[in-house]
């Protein structure tokens, strides 16, 4: 009798939460894996028809279409390949992970990149959703390409304002040193020696700076390299081999 009452008593509420709006749960602008995580089976049918979802090689054109335009606002960090030998497929990698997205809207892989590509499955599938063109530059770029530093106006600027200090302070320590000036000229030299600790304090924030801007773009260089940005070689965990996808692996995470 106990557990007939708790299932009258949870079913009402699992019925409202499905009958619900699902535009007023979930912002289909902004949906993605945390979305997907929280969605249950019955608002997942809710909100998507199958019968008006979009499959076959047209859901390959549109997940293409919307990762490039992800990969070049560097949203996603992937490599994107279209598999034809085999069977048509879109591949995604990167060196923490991969997607292997089939036309029937199939999402296989692991990582980070199974994690990102997820959403654009789900919403390019949809026929309400409207895909933008991607740029024509889109991809990862070129490890050898990736400027080591930022060269930006900020630490220019600093740079400017830490020889003007330099200068002044060498100046007043210069003329009450060799000029005299009393009690006046005491005042002149302690300034000169705060203008002179404060060009240096500022010349190490800039050169901080510089060595933070380099020490990212080595770490993001080695990531493209790792990743196999325009290179031949995929990182070895990819399961694709010559253009056709190894049979999947038992114990590897599988999305359907």
């Amino acid at each position: 009798m106990a557990d007939a009452r708790s299932s009258e008593d949870e079913s009402p509420d699992d019925e409202r939460r499905v009958e619900r709006p699902i535009d007023e749960e979930y912002d289909f602008e902004k949906f993605g894996p945390a979305e997907m995580d929280r969605m249950s089976p019955e608002e997942w049918e809710s909100a998507f028809d199958p019968d008006s979802w979009i499959t076959g090689p047209e859901l390959l054109d549109r997940v293409e279409a919307d990762l490039k335009g992800r990969i070049a606002s560097r949203d996603v960090f992937a490599v994107l390949e279209r598999l034809e030998e085999d069977a048509p497929a879109l591949l995604a990698y990167s060196d923490e992970g991969y997607a292997i997205v089939y036309p029937d809207g199939t999402v296989e892989g692991e990582g980070t990149v199974l994690r990102d590509v997820k959403p654009s499955v789900a919403l390019c599938s949809m026929d309400d959703y409207e895909v933008a063109d991607p740029p024509a530059d889109w991809s990862l770029p070129d490890p050898e390409e990736v400027p080591e530093g930022s060269g930006d106006l900020g630490n220019k600027m600093l740079q400017v304002v830490a020889f003007g200090l330099l200068a002044a302070g060498a100046i007043m320590i210069g003329g009450t040193v060799f000029g005299g000036g009393g009690n006046a000229g005491v005042v002149v030299l302690l300034l000169g020696v705060i203008f002179l600790v404060a060009s240096v304090f500022l010349f190490l924030i800039v050169a901080n700076a510089r060595l933070s801007d380099r020490f990212r773009a080595e770490e993001y260089k080695n990531r493209l390299r790792s990743a196999g940005v325009r290179s031949a070689e995929r990182p070895d965990f990819v399961p694709v081999e010559d253009g056709k996808i190894v049979p999947f692996e038992e114990g590897r995470e599988r999305s359907e």
